[in-house]
């Protein structure tokens, strides 16, 4: 198989790998700049007397293989312009909260710093998907300041409780790892699913409840 085609000069190709991985450094550096934008709210909210709302950060650069497939599938230009103008998931940061108190607030901090721009806001905890997950998801805009000059780049935001995130895990691993969609036990199995996913909320809203009994004591 053939990975360059026979016009592409060889000079050009190493110039669009070499932009390319340029690009990937800037997201790099945009999930770094998010990621400190939580750490430093995780800091100060604890400072206020709170608990830190945060449990865990978790980073996701998506892969050269993951980008080319979805622009294959969204009939994008290959192109780095068509590359940022598009997609918005490049760049990505999912933050683990304790409660879903937690999510809200955090994110209405995050999204009141005015270098901060918000795109797109998807609330699947209000809305959940129809299989059950349950998340809010944000798509900013962030500067980053490189040597000479300051750079917009886009960075997709997800906001989940620990039972949120156990849940869409292993529900990822469940049903696609496994190829499920050509089974007869699909339909069986994804009602399974969807009542966990619901336990699961149930589960977020009777211990948010507890905590604000022992705070109000």
């Amino acid at each position: 198989m053939k990975l360059i085609p026979q016009h592409t000069d060889l000079k050009d190709f190493a110039s669009m790998a070499e932009s390319f991985r340029t690009l990937m450094t800037y997201y790099r550096c945009a999930i770094m700049e998010v990621e400190t934008k939580f750490r430093v709210l995780d800091v100060q909210l604890s400072l206020d007397g709170e608990n830190n709302p945060i449990e865990t950060i978790k980073t996701r650069l998506k892969r050269p293989e993951s980008i080319a497939a979805k622009v294959r599938r969204r009939g994008i230009p290959f192109t780095l312009e068509a590359i940022e103008q598009n997609l918005f998931d490049i760049a990505g940061v999912r933050v683990i909260c304790s409660f879903p108190e937690d999510i809200y607030r955090l994110a209405d901090c995050l999204l009141r710093q005015d270098d901060v721009t918000l795109i797109e806001r998807k609330d699947y905890i209000q809305n959940p998907k129809p299989n059950g997950y349950r998340s809010l998801h944000l798509i900013i805009e962030i500067p980053i300041y490189l040597q000479n000059t300051k750079r917009m780049m886009k960075v997709e935001v997800q906001l989940r409780t620990i039972a949120m995130d156990f849940w869409a895990s292993l529900e990822h691993k469940l049903r696609y790892k496994k190829d499920l969609r050509d089974t007869e036990h699909y339909d069986q199995i994804s009602q399974k699913l969807k009542a966990c996913a619901d336990m699961s909320a149930a589960l977020d809203s009777q211990m948010e409840a507890i905590r604000n009994q022992i705070e109000g004591i």
